[in-house]
């Protein structure tokens, strides 16, 4: 088959790689059917997720149909429609049994495309199947499915839920790529006051706006000035970051009123300077998260039932065949305008 594999710091290639097989008995083996990339995947290229070798074939998010499963699999039959979790769950250890599944210290959390070969592919391997994959309803298109693999319920869980958004909340986001935008979607759903998108691209604080942000504003236009004129200079209630950079995490701590929330959900490939010398007087929680994914069955019920327009976030579709395309649109968002791209088989 062919797959998506990293060689290093900058390389990547779309080439033939031998077909995966049924390792464990706990493995399911899918047919890819529909697959996205994740900023992730191009922290994981610019060299900031050492633990990624050569060799490993990206991705942690799809939706696919099941061609074999193991011994120890009773949930799952061939011919199964399934989202693939980015997290995988062994559900026995300490951090399972808690629910905290990204975690897990039985061979699981985050392992596709990072420890194990992902699903940036025409076939993949999916350890802990019968615990890390989730039927999907018929009415439930693979687009739309697909954007719950990871950045629904990372949004969620890390962004919204640890930064304790509540109703009536001033919520500031910094980023409004794929991760800023499901953080706006979700906020929404706890009917805060005002949310405040921050990002240098045009092109993005007008999606946010068409999510469902209140006011956009550049990081030059002084969204600190902007929190204050609607906070009686007070800042905001929930800070979430939503890239993964120095100044965007510093960003974030000057936004926050005191008592408020810094949510960190950016994946930082180097170190942020935390300016405790300001922050230890004004009572600000900060919290940081790989997700969990113990969110999934609920935001699946809400798609099913309408509840979250997801599918808009995709803009640009492409096949398998043409991953190599598909890394440069959504490589490329300032000048593309890519949110999330799709692949399909």
């Amino acid at each position: 088959m062919k797959a998506l594999v990293f060689g290093g710091p900058g390389e990547k290639s779309w080439t033939q790689v031998p077909d995966p097989v049924v390792q464990d008995p706990r493995d399911a083996i899918i047919r890819i059917d529909a697959v996205t990339i994740c900023g992730t995947d191009l922290h994981i290229l610019k060299g900031d997720v050492p633990a990624v070798e050569p060799g490993r074939v990206l991705g942690h998010e799809a939706v696919g149909t099941v061609v074999d499963v193991g011994s120890g699999i009773t949930g799952l039959t061939e011919g199964d429609r399934v989202l693939a979790s980015c997290i995988s769950a062994c559900g026995t250890c300490h951090y399972c049994r808690q629910g905290s599944y990204g975690q897990c210290l039985g061979g699981g959390g985050w392992i596709l495309g990072h420890k194990v070969d992902g699903v940036q592919a025409q076939y993949a391997r999916l350890p802990f199947a019968d615990l890390s994959t989730y039927k999907l309803p018929a009415q439930v298109s693979d687009e739309a499915a697909v954007m719950l693999a990871d950045i629904l319920p990372t949004s969620y869980e890390v962004g919204v839920l640890n930064g304790k958004v509540r109703p009536g909340d001033v919520v500031a986001i910094v980023g409004a790529g794929p991760i800023g935008l499901a953080a706006v979607l979700t906020a929404k759903l706890f009917s805060p006051s005002h949310i405040v998108v921050v990002d240098k691209a045009y092109s993005r604080l007008q999606a946010a706006k068409q999510f469902g942000a209140d006011i956009t504003v550049r990081p030059d236009g002084d969204p600190l000035e902007v929190l204050r004129s609607i906070t009686s200079g007070l800042g905001a209630d929930v800070v979430v970051e939503a890239v993964g950079i120095p100044e965007t995490f510093e960003l974030c701590t000057s936004l926050v009123r005191p008592g408020g929330h810094v949510a960190n959900i950016g994946v930082h490939g180097k170190a942020a300077t935390l300016h405790l010398e300001d922050l230890w007087i004004r009572n600000v929680t900060i919290t940081t998260g790989l997700v969990d994914t113990y969110s999934t069955p609920a935001l699946l019920t809400m798609l099913e039932a309408g509840q979250l327009d997801v599918e808009r976030m995709v803009t640009h579709r492409f096949t398998l065949d043409e991953f190599p395309q598909a890394y440069e649109v959504f490589g490329d968002a300032a000048t593309s305008g890519a949110l999330k791209v799709v692949l399909t088989r």
